[in-house]
């Protein structure tokens, strides 16, 4: 069945035509029948930069992700978990699951993913959300609306990986959800992050019960265990070890976390990593940090380990590195974040090199001129500017004027470049600058992140991952909100990856 998707999906993809795109949007799909009210969700709102004060307090007095993962760990192994945080679905040799990252806005751009989830992932043996379950502040009073309620019909367990926006409530809904774990005693915090920091919201216990019914179908509950075991886990199977890694807020992984992941890494089986944040994204090379030296990124390479990729969320697209190893492996290090949230800029993604990947090579979605079309109606309706309004095919060809590639898909028609198109892009980030001005980091930092929308197209996305014993397939499969894409979701990328040594 997810073969016959697949395949039907190519013909209406995005890289196809701009219909496939959601450019041409006939009808708003079921999604908006799904959502429990129409308030939108935006970061425009100050209350709602307030409540997420945390990352700024974070990176000026220091990350108490650390210890504080080391306190709820500590309370879970009082418990009784298994200490080698593992997790042991009922899966055979062969098996399918959904992955998909930052998810929980709760608002339009959440719930247009969930049909086509539904859809493709119909028969999978459970899902996997890497960072940032609950935005603002992951508080545990938020997950009715933006998460039982939009996956209540998923029949299938779902896992997690905290994201920095989960831990600005001290990890306290999250585990409270997915642990089953009771509050941790607070612990004073002296200083000014103690007197600024955002403290933990007590949770409303009789609302969170009311909430779980509606993921309540015993084939929705992970057994065993009854829940996950911890932020960090391991999901086993004949044939795959998938990893999961908690980053916390400022991407540093804790000496506690680190052993585990060493003794994990060392089993024979082929893995996949999971992590709150991605190792390459926008052609730059982010690896997360380990406390007492190196990087994850040490122990994905290292061949003994049998990492065939690295996926991560917190960036809100879809990108795909194949980094071919000087031994001639090549590890698939794979962006997923487009599960709900806002859309980060793909436009301003320049020629890709990072790690010798080539820029044929190279996958994102949306296409950075889909992108950088929409954010130039976006930003010429709001400031009134006509002609900064690019359509998706001369936006297609300003970036690849400045990529140096030919577009990825065929135009209906010849498209003469202008001055105006130029600065158009230039305005938007996906020109350069005189002087190598850093407006592309300024659009990726500010004007993505407050430019949140609620109608089609939404270019989110989430990936279909296929196991047997001898292969993996990732698909990637893109949500515009429209019905046609609700109907036949559109497959916007797959990569089958050997798992036989």
């Amino acid at each position: 069945m997810v073969e016959v998707a697949a395949e039907r999906g190519k013909q209406s993809s995005s890289r196809i035509s701009e219909e496939g795109a959601g450019w041409a949007c006939a009808q708003t799909g079921a999604f908006a029948q799904l959502r429990p009210d129409r308030r939108g969700f935006s970061w425009l709102n100050l209350r709602t930069l307030w409540l997420s004060r945390n990352e700024i307090l974070a990176g000026l007095f220091g990350d108490p992700s650390g210890q504080v993962r080391a306190r709820w760990v500590e309370a879970q192994e009082a418990r009784g978990i298994d200490q080698e945080f593992r997790i042991k679905p009922p899966v055979g040799r062969d098996f399918t699951f959904l992955l998909l990252g930052d998810t929980g806005e709760g608002d339009a751009s959440q719930y247009a993913v969930v049909p086509g989830l539904l859809k493709i992932g119909e028969k999978t043996s459970f899902a996997v959300i890497a960072s940032d379950v609950i935005y603002p502040t992951g508080s545990g009073n938020e997950y009715g609306d933006k998460f039982f309620r939009p996956y209540q019909d998923y029949d299938a367990p779902i896992y997690a990986i905290p994201g920095n926006h989960d831990w600005y409530d001290g990890l306290g809904g999250f585990m409270r959800v997915f642990c089953d774990a009771p509050p941790l005693k607070p612990k004073p915090d002296r200083g000014l992050r103690g007197l600024l920091w955002r403290k933990p919201e007590t949770i409303d216990e009789a609302a969170l019960a009311e909430a779980r019914t509606l993921r309540g179908r015993p084939s929705q509950q992970a057994s065993p265990p009854a829940a996950q075991p911890g932020p960090y886990w391991v999901i086993e199977s004949d044939s795959l070890l998938v990893v999961g890694v908690d980053t916390g807020i400022r991407n540093v992984i804790d000496r506690a976390q680190t052993e585990w992941l060493r003794r994990v890494s060392r089993d024979p089986r082929p893995k996949i990593l999971v992590t709150g944040k991605p190792i390459y994204t926008g052609n730059v090379y982010k690896p997360s940090r380990l406390e007492g030296g190196g990087t994850i990124d040490d122990i994905v390479r290292d061949p003994a380990h049998r990492y065939v990729a690295a996926i991560g969320g917190d960036v809100h697209n879809y990108q795909r590195y194949p980094v071919r190893l000087d031994d001639g492996r090549v590890i698939q290090y794979v962006v997923t974040g487009g599960g709900g949230a806002f859309m980060h800029a793909t436009h301003i993604i320049g020629r890709v090199d990072v790690a010798g990947v080539h820029e044929d090579d190279f996958r994102c979605y949306p296409l950075r001129g889909d992108s950088l079309s929409f954010y130039s109606q976006l930003y010429a309706k709001r400031l009134r500017m006509k002609w900064l309004r690019l359509t998706p095919s001369e936006a297609a060809c300003i970036t690849s004027e400045h990529v140096r590639n030919e577009p990825v898909r065929t135009m209906a028609g010849p498209v003469r470049i202008t001055r105006r198109m130029r600065w158009a892009a230039r305005l938007l980030g996906a020109w350069p600058w005189p002087l190598r001005l850093p407006v592309d980091k300024v659009f990726h930092r500010f004007l993505s992140e407050l430019s949140d929308w609620d109608t089609p197209p939404f270019f989110k996305q989430f990936l279909h991952v296929t196991v047997t014993g001898e292969e993996l397939t990732l698909r990637c499969f893109g949500a515009t909100g429209c019905l046609g894409q609700e109907l036949d979701p559109p497959l916007e990328d797959e990569v089958r990856i050997p798992l036989t040594v």
